[in-house]
């Protein structure tokens, strides 16, 4: 075994270890599994969310991109400021709502905001579908790290395998007091990390930053620009709109915001968050150093540009520290990803199809449930080829129909109804689905559209008919539900 690989397995093996800590002396309820007691201050939250900039999306999948797309690898950077600004008044509103209603995932926030026990089973299944590709992320990009580190001797499949078990028995064991403790080691070693192969690459091999663009420049003069089709203007600010939309729609990011010990949190975080993700501008430059160090990289094999031109340049026990700061990218949000799955199911679908269950049996279920929903997504990763940012993207369209009713439920006068909501989600979802499955665009589906409009994101597209059919049969059903409200009151 070389020195990389000890690193990479000594930094999952403290992981453990600290998660085994991190629940000493506390009852793993399901409130204090899933949601810390409700007790986490500034910085543990901050770093829960800030879980949501560094994954293996932007470690692996940012500068795969780079390396691959160009300029519309900006997008990354662009979406977290908008959600930042967002979650300034957004989240406040959320925290207290669940803190006043003891929530726990979700979905009971629907089914709260809705009185519809079979909107909450809905929105879970909706979490759940989407947060798999998103595991998937975290799965390959552990199968590439830890396959790359040692140098061929360990392939993806078992790679993937490994870490599959780490992220399940982490859950298993810690449950969020886990992931919030090592989510303070991987800010700090991503960090260095990232600061330090974002500068050095390019100093290294080009001389500089700017060098580096302009030999880029040279070799393609419009590689760093946006194309004038499919990833367009047009497509830019559709996708920035789409994940800003979403950043917060996930069930496990959504989740966290429950751990909070009081609403001010969140607007410290967000005064803070837009400044700390500029660093991911040095995952950036990392995957544009590779361009011409590392040549030839296509398809899925982009998302290998931070490890190929890593590996070429410095020592074994340099990519076992790069290796460690990776393999904690996909941890901690693994390990959210992962609780909140189980929580949806056991909590929000299992418990209404079967309400004498008690909250011990529904705490264990969501415990068991760890494992299948991990076998679930190592299926999917060995035999899905999509590289890590697509797979996201696929993600984020699915969740991002569940931010309109989520928005209208938190005001004052809320006109949409269960119905509604259920009408406007399901329109949405479908939509994705078949253009998904199919393989279609918007410019396949309907080819006399302007290029702007061909090159839209279809998530934005499948959540402008989420908000006719939201709209359309909330309006439609209000009458009806105020008639049955009177014939209640009528009969008391």
């Amino acid at each position: 075994m070389n020195i990389a690989l000890i690193i990479i397995f000594g930094v999952i093996i403290l992981s453990i270890l600290l998660g085994i800590q991190a629940k000493k002396g506390k009852d793993m309820d399901l409130e204090q599994w899933t949601v810390g007691g409700r007790g986490f201050g500034s910085l543990f939250v901050f770093l829960l969310m800030a879980g949501e900039i560094y994954t293996t999306f932007t470690f692996l999948g940012g500068s795969g991109w780079a390396y691959g797309k160009g300029g519309p690898t900006y997008y990354i950077i662009s979406y977290g400021a908008i959600a930042y600004i967002m979650s300034y008044f957004l989240l406040p509103k959320i925290w207290q709502y669940a803190k006043d209603h003891d929530l726990l995932s979700q979905s009971d926030f629907f089914v709260s905001k809705f009185k519809s026990p079979y909107l909450g089973v809905f929105v879970s299944l909706v979490g759940v579908v989407a947060m798999i590709p998103y595991f998937i992320t975290q799965l390959k990009g552990l199968g590439l790290i830890v396959s790359q580190a040692s140098f061929g001797s360990i392939s993806p499949t078992a790679a993937i395998w490994i870490g599959a078990i780490a992220v399940t028995v982490y859950v298993m064991i810690s449950g969020i007091h886990g992931s919030a403790w090592t989510a303070i080691a991987k800010d700090f070693l991503i960090l260095a990390v990232v600061l330090f192969l974002g500068i050095y690459l390019p100093l290294h091999y080009y001389g500089g930053i700017q060098p580096m663009f302009e030999a880029i420049h040279a070799a393609d003069s419009n590689f760093l620009a946006l194309p004038e089709q499919g990833q367009s203007s047009s497509w830019f600010i559709s996708t920035v709109l789409l994940t800003a939309f979403g950043f917060y729609m996930w069930p496990h990011t959504f989740g966290s915001a429950y751990t909070a010990q009081n609403a001010n949190v969140f607007r410290k975080n967000a005064a803070i968050m837009p400044l700390y993700s500029l660093v991911l501008l040095f995952v950036f430059f990392v995957g544009f150093a590779a361009i011409l160090e590392v040549p030839g990289l296509t398809g899925g094999d982009t998302d290998l540009a931070l490890l190929k031109i890593s590996m070429q340049t410095f020592d074994p026990w340099v990519i076992g520290v790069i290796g460690a700061a990776g393999v904690l990218t996909a941890l901690v949000p693994g390990s959210l990803i992962l609780m909140s799955s189980a929580t949806l199911l056991s909590k929000n679908i299992y418990k209404v199809l079967n309400p004498k269950v008690t909250d011990q049996q529904v705490a264990k279920t969501a415990k068991f449930l760890v494992p299948v929903v991990a076998l679930i997504a190592v299926y999917f990763t060995l035999n899905g080829g999509e590289t890590i940012v697509a797979l996201l993207l696929m993600g984020y369209s699915l969740v991002t129909q569940l931010f309109p009713a989520l928005l209208f439920s938190l005001m004052k006068n809320n006109f949409v109804t269960k119905y509604g909501a259920f009408a406007g989600i399901g329109a949405g979802v479908a939509t994705v689905a078949f253009t998904t499955l199919s393989g279609h665009t918007i410019g396949t589906l309907l080819p006399f559209l302007p290029q702007a409009v061909k090159d839209l994101n279809v998530g934005i597209i499948a959540m402008i008919i989420n908000l006719v059919f939201l709209i359309g049969v909330s309006l439609a059903t209000k009458p009806l539900l105020a008639s049955k409200s009177s014939e209640a009151m009528l009969e008391r």
